[in-house]
């Protein structure tokens, strides 16, 4: 089915190459591609979207820096997914001088429970006045050794059935079970970074000494259309370790 750009105001305008962009967000936000299909070729999308094959592939070149879509040689391009290699830790940022990098070993659950929300995640969540958040804790290990620790919160209504029980029996990562089991895809998300000293319960989980230095940071996390969909408040520790991030 052909889908006609609407025109743009003068106060509203932008590139014809940016609005097939939200036209195929919209595409993906509806399950029109799913996860991990191939979408249709950049000479489909041109008749379809009655623009420039140079105009689509402008638009699919942006989706793929995003890590929204993926090129593959010779097969076409796909729909990302949380499952994939090269998105599965993207917002992962921690680095280190250490030969071969950072390497994530195991996840550790601590719990997982319906709590009930702050004024900030009812606002960011739009929750209803009875609705409840899941709260997850958990430490992260890399290179063998506990250095994350998290405190992720979700909105119930969206994740209802997320158990501390699913959490255990799912081997995969976090990002994937929300795709596989609630079809919630995270897109993007802003943080905010700061510098605490490690309260008594988290230096226990991260085997230190209350009071060491840790990075903080609190992140929102985005599905499409903007939506807010997890809100994460993670400690790191930076003994062997620094937070690493481009800008353009």
């Amino acid at each position: 089915m052909t889908k006609s750009l609407k025109p743009k105001t003068s106060a509203s305008f932008s590139p014809l190459y940016k609005q097939i962009k939200e036209l195929l967000l919209q595409s993906l936000e509806t399950g029109e591609f799913k996860p991990g299909s191939v979408i249709p070729s950049e000479q489909e999308l041109a008749v379809r979207f009655q623009v420039s094959q140079g105009t689509v592939r402008k638009a699919i070149d942006e989706l793929s820096t995003e890590n929204v879509l993926i090129r593959r040689q010779g097969k076409g391009t796909y729909v990302a997914t949380h499952h994939e290699p090269q998105v599965r830790y993207r917002f992962l940022r921690m680095a280190t001088d250490q030969p071969g990098g950072v390497k994530r070993t195991k996840s550790v659950i601590v719990s997982c429970d319906e709590v009930n929300p702050t004024l900030e995640q009812t606002r960011l969540f739009e929750l209803e006045a009875s609705q409840k958040v899941i709260c997850i804790k958990r430490v992260m290990h890399l290179s063998n050794a506990p250095a994350v620790y998290e405190e992720i919160y979700l909105p119930e209504p969206v994740f209802k059935g997320l158990t501390f029980e699913l959490l255990h029996s799912e081997k995969m990562p976090l990002y994937g079970l929300f795709e596989s089991h609630f079809g919630v895809q995270l897109l993007r998300c802003d943080e905010k970074l700061r510098a605490v000293n490690a309260p008594a319960d988290v230096a226990r989980l991260l085997e230190i000494k209350e009071g060491v230095p840790l990075l903080s940071i609190e992140r929102v996390a985005y599905t499409y259309g903007e939506k807010p969909m997890e809100i994460r408040k993670g400690l790191y520790l930076t003994e062997h370790y620094y937070y690493r991030n481009s800008l353009n």
